[in-house]
């Protein structure tokens, strides 16, 4: 019954994957902005009900933007529960441009690519962001880098941190967590790291039971005169502090209009 109760979620996913590009390809270009972004964030939370994932967001709402949203880093699965929480354009790693299907996804949901190894382009990535926050939008970074375990946080790194205090915008740190709903405990099932494979944790992942995803949201708040390094300590400090407050307050779906 598992097989059978895994392959129909995945044929569904994979059908899903499909309309979605379909949708980039041949209706996007018709599409004002919000009408993009409302295409992405209900597409988004259909992809996490067909993967059997249920959405809590806790905390403050989030900001409508310019904000520079920051979150730590769990899972491949973390970019679709934060656009299914909230519309955002992510700084990816250049290499998922190339990735079939998933680079036109991510392309289309508005996604900013950059080199990692290359200082230069981290320089033309900030450039980049400054104009976009500048412009009203709402922006996401992973300051880790990488993926986490899920039960600790690395080092955040406050590169591309600058660009919200260049144009003078707000932060809002988000903690992302991915909970096993029958006992309350963190589930590895989603993770990606080290030995992991894509294939090994989407197999976990659907084959999980009960399988919630959490996003406790901060508020906002401006640099008041810090420089990168420190707001980005002190915002691993304080999504640490998010995540501590498990079972704390009611959890609530963001509304889709």
């Amino acid at each position: 019954m598992r097989w059978v109760r895994v392959s129909y979620k995945l044929s569904r996913a994979v059908l899903h994957t499909l309309s979605g590009f379909w949708t980039i390809r041949a209706r996007f270009h018709r599409l004002s902005g919000p009408e993009r972004e409302q295409q992405v964030n209900a597409w988004a939370r259909k992809m996490l009900s067909i993967s059997g994932i249920e959405l809590v967001v806790k905390g403050e709402p989030l900001a409508t933007g310019p904000v520079l949203l920051v979150a730590n880093h769990v899972s491949w699965l973390d970019i679709l529960v934060m656009h299914s929480a909230g519309y955002c354009r992510f700084v990816s790693k250049a290499e998922v441009r190339r990735w079939p299907l998933v680079g036109t996804l991510a392309a289309g949901a508005g996604t900013l690519f950059i080199e990692r190894q290359s200082r230069r382009d981290a320089h033309r990535v900030v450039h980049h962001m400054v104009e976009h926050l500048q412009d009203g939008q709402v922006l996401a970074v992973f300051p880790e880098g990488t993926t986490s375990d899920g039960l600790s946080l690395l080092p955040f790194h406050g590169n591309l941190i600058q660009a919200a205090i260049t144009a003078n915008v707000p932060v809002q740190a988000l903690s992302l967590r991915f909970i096993d709903r029958r006992t309350g405990a963190v589930s590895h099932a989603p993770r990606y790291i080290d030995d992991d494979t894509l294939l090994s944790s989407v197999w976990r992942t659907l084959t999980a039971r009960e399988l919630m995803a959490e996003v406790t949201i901060g508020t906002p708040a401006l640099a008041s005169g810090r420089d990168r390094r420190t707001w980005a300590g002190d915002l691993q400090r304080e999504i640490e502090d998010l995540r501590a407050i498990k079972g704390k307050g009611d959890g609530f779906l963001p509304s889709q209009e």
